[in-house]
């Protein structure tokens, strides 16, 4: 069983290892350009911001993973071992075993789904870059 954790951990950290990027508002601009052309505007605004010295940060998918497979592991083990103290000895080291083990998997989903976020000078310096562009931000992904 712990085997199918630790594939699907990996398989999320490899899919998911970019870094944020903003979620622009369908305005006009958008619609005018396209999508296409406004992820070019994205991706110089960011060139533009990382020039300047600033740095995206570490906010990753793999690192929110990671996170959160520690926590579940930490969490889910006590709540297991906590669980198994009637079955004695035994018992406590399944519970223990058992709730990491689900604590991990739990733990590296809701990871993977937390919301990224840029160090605050670079994401400030990309969403005013694209403000003077036209395009409405509405946040990070």
């Amino acid at each position: 069983m712990w085997r199918y954790g630790v594939v699907l951990i990996l398989g999320m950290s490899l899919v998911a290892c970019a870094g944020p990027e903003p979620l622009l508002r369908s305005n006009a601009k958008v619609q005018l350009q396209g999508r296409e052309a406004a992820k070019l505007e994205v991706a110089a605004c960011q060139h533009k911001a990382e020039a300047a010295g600033l740095k995206p940060g570490t906010g990753s998918r793999s690192g929110n993973v990671a996170a959160g497979a520690g926590l579940g592991l930490i969490s889910g083990a006590a709540v297991g071992a906590s669980a198994g103290l009637i079955g004695g000895v035994a018992g406590v080291t399944i519970g223990a075993a058992a709730g990491g083990a689900l604590g991990v998997i739990i733990g590296s989903i809701g990871g993977a789904y937390r919301p990224l976020e840029p160090d605050p000078p670079y994401g400030d310096a990309v969403v005013r870059c694209l403000i003077e562009k036209g395009y409405d931000v509405t946040g990070w992904q």
